[in-house]
C-alpha cells in the first residue's frame, strides 16, 4: 500500500520542463495557490511558520518542547494529547512530511490516509462530471497539505504546528483563518522567481500569514526586511515582536549544534509560550520551565548540524541550501575542525556536495570563502567530491526521493557536477577533485579516501537537502558500514 501511495503521489510533481517555464515566465505566486478550506481547522489550533532560513528547525523546536505536556509520569493531567508537525521537505521518507508526536505517519496510517484523500478527490470529480485523472487532483504540496490536515481532523490532534512550503501570503498552507501566533524565521534571498529579488519584497511574501488577533514573533531581520514586517503587522492589525537571543540558551545544550540554531531555539521559545497562553497555561520565559528545556535539548531532526561516525570518518550532515544557510553551515563545520597543529593541519577534509538547480557555482564559492575567513585562509578542504542527487549507482532514486523537476539530461551528462569540480578547481588547486553520478558512489569515494588517512577524515555533507536524504538512505542501508540510528551529534 506505500509503495502505491508514493507511487501515486509522484505523478502530481510538476516535471522539469513545467518548473523552468514558471521560472522563466516571472510569474509571481498568487492567491489562485491556497487551498478553499473550512474554517473549522481552527479547532487543532494552529501555530503558523514561514522563513526562508531555519523554518523547519524552529518548528520542529515548537513540537519538541509542546510534546513535554503529553502525558508522562511527570505530566498526568496533560495540557496536550496529539501534536501534529507539518514540514516539507523530507529527507528520506515522504512520511516524514506529516508526524503526530515528533513521530512520522506509520506506512499503513499514511497509506490509509492518501487514499481517503485521493478518492475523496475522485468522488468529487465524478459528482462534478469531470474527469478523474490528474486534472482532478492539486499539485503534490497542495495535495500532501490536504492530506495532513485531513490526517490531524481524523486522529484527534489538538494542536498543530504548520510550516510554509514557499513565501506565506501566497502558500498552500495559508488558508488559515485564526492560528493561535505565527512566527517568521530568519529572512534571506531564495526563490526569487517566485517571490521576488529584494530582501523588502520577500519579507512582504512572509508577513502574509500574519493574522489578526494573533501575535507574530520575528527572528532579527535586516532593517530594511523588519520594516516590511511591522507595516504588513500594522495593516493586519496585530503585534509583531522581535526575538533576540534567550541568555538562558547560553547555559543548554541544544539537540541541534551549531550557534546559528540558538536564532531559531529563542524564536521557538517565544512562540511556543505564547501558544500556551492562548491555551490557558501560561508559562514563564525566564527562568525557562524544565518541559522546555528538555524539549531543546531533546530534540530529534536528522540532516541539520548532524554528526554520525563510523570507522576512520566522522560525517558532518548539514542540508544548507541557500547561500545564507550554507554559509551557516560552513561557520559549523570550522567550529568542529580542532585548531591547527602540525598533525591537524594535514588532516584529510572531504567536502561532499551536491545542487542541482540553484546556482551551485556561487553556492560553492559562498562555502569556500566561509571556510577559508574562519580558518584564517587555511585550506578547507584536502579533497572534494561533486555529485548528482541520484541515490544509488544500480537502482537509481529510492521512491520516496524521486524528483521529477530536476533536468535529467543535465543529470545524465553530469553538466553541473562537472562544472562545480572546475569551479572549485579555480578556486582552490590544490584540492583533489572528482565527480560522480550517484551518493552512493561518492560515499565509496569518500571512504576509500579516508582509509589511506593517518587520523580520522572529516566529510562535509551539504548543498541541497536531495542529497542529505539520499546520503542518509545510502548510509541506513549499507550493512557493512551502517551507522547507529542514536549516532552521536556534533556537540
Amino acid at each position: 500500500m506505500i509503495q502505491d501511495a508514493v507511487t501515486a503521489l509522484n505523478t502530481l510533481q510538476s516535471n522539469f520542463q513545467i518548473v523552468e517555464a514558471i521560472r522563466k515566465s516571472g510569474r509571481a505566486m498568487n492567491i489562485n495557490a491556497i487551498p478553499e478550506m473550512p474554517s473549522d481547522f481552527d479547532r487543532l489550533r494552529l501555530v503558523h511558520i514561514a522563513g526562508t532560513k531555519g523554518k523547519g528547525s524552529t518548528s520542529a523546536f515548537i513540537s519538541s518542547i509542546l510534546g513535554q505536556y503529553l502525558h508522562s509520569p511527570t505530566q498526568r493531567k496533560p495540557l496536550l494529547h496529539k501534536i501534529g508537525l507539518y514540514t516539507s521537505p523530507h529527507l528520506r521518507f515522504v512520511r516524514e512530511r506529516i508526524q503526530i508526536n515528533n513521530e512520522p505517519l506509520s506506512e499503513d496510517v499514511f497509506a490509509r490516509y492518501f487514499f481517503e484523500t485521493w478518492d475523496r478527490l475522485e468522488n468529487a470529480a465524478r459528482e462534478r462530471d469531470e474527469p478523474t485523472d490528474r486534472a482532478a487532483k492539486p499539485s503534490y504540496f497542495r495535495f500532501l497539505t490536504l492530506m495532513a490536515f485531513h490526517t490531524y481532523m481524523s486522529e484527534g490532534v489538538d494542536t498543530a504546528v504548520i510550516e510554509c512550503g514557499i513565501g506565506g501570503e501566497y502558500d498552500s498552507t495559508n488558508f488559515i483563518v485564526s492560528p493561535t501566533v505565527t512566527g517568521i524565521t530568519s529572512l534571506g534571498i531564495d526563490h526569487t522567481s517566485l517571490l521576488g529579488n529584494t530582501i523588502e519584497e520577500i519579507a512582504w511574501h512572509k508577513g502574509g500569514i500574519m493574522k489578526s488577533m494573533a501575535p507574530c514573533f520575528t527572528a532579527p531581520q535586516p532593517p530594511t526586511a523588519l520594516e516590511v514586517l511591522q507595516k504588513r503587522a500594522a495593516d493586519i492589525r496585530t503585534s509583531l515582536e522581535v526575538i533576540d537571543r534567550n541568555p538562558t540558551l547560553d547555559h543548554i545544550k541544544l539537540g541541534l549544534a551549531a550557534d546559528f540554531q540558538k536564532t531559531n531555539a529563542s524564536l521557538a521559545i517565544a512562540i511556543t509560550s505564547a501558544h500556551l497562553s492562548c491555551l490557558g497555561s501560561p508559562v514563564p520565559t525566564y527562568p525557562l520551565p524544565a518541559e522546555f528545556i528538555h524539549g531543546l535539548e531533546n530534540i530529534r531532526w536528522p540532516g541539520r548540524c548532524e554528526l554520525r561516525r563510523e570507522k576512520n570518518i566522522a560525517w558532518y550532515i548539514d542540508s544548507g541550501h541557500t547561500l545564507e544557510s550554507i554559509e551557516m553551515a560552513g561557520l559549523w563545520f570550522a567550529s568542529q575542525i580542532p585548531t591547527t597543529t602540525t598533525l591537524t593541519a594535514n588532516r584529510t577534509r572531504i567536502l561532499l556536495f551536491n545542487q542541482q538547480k540553484r546556482d551551485a557555482n556561487a553556492l560553492a564559492r559562498a562555502l569556500h570563502e566561509t571556510l577559508a575567513a574562519a580558518l584564517h585562509n587555511e585550506k578547507p578542504f584536502t579533497h572534494a567530491v561533486f555529485c548528482t542527487n541520484v541515490t544509488f549507482k544500480d537502482t537509481g532514486f529510492r521512491l520516496d526521493l524521486e524528483s521529477m523537476n530536476t533536468d535529467a539530461r543535465a543529470i545524465e551528462d553530469l553538466e553541473v557536477q562537472r562544472a562545480l569540480a572546475e569551479t572549485w578547481k579555480g578556486i582552490d588547486s590544490e584540492t583533489k577533485v572528482e565527480v560522480k553520478g550517484s551518493i552512493e558512489e561518492a560515499v565509496e569515494w569518500c571512504r576509500e579516501v579516508a582509509s589511506h588517512a593517518r587520523e580520522e577524515a572529516m566529510v562535509l555533507v551539504t548543498g541541497s537537502v536531495h542529497l542529505v536524504g539520499g546520503f542518509l538512505e545510502v548510509l541506513e542501508t549499507d550493512s557493512d558500514h551502517n551507522t547507529p540510528k542514536d549516532a552521536a551529534r556534533a556537540a
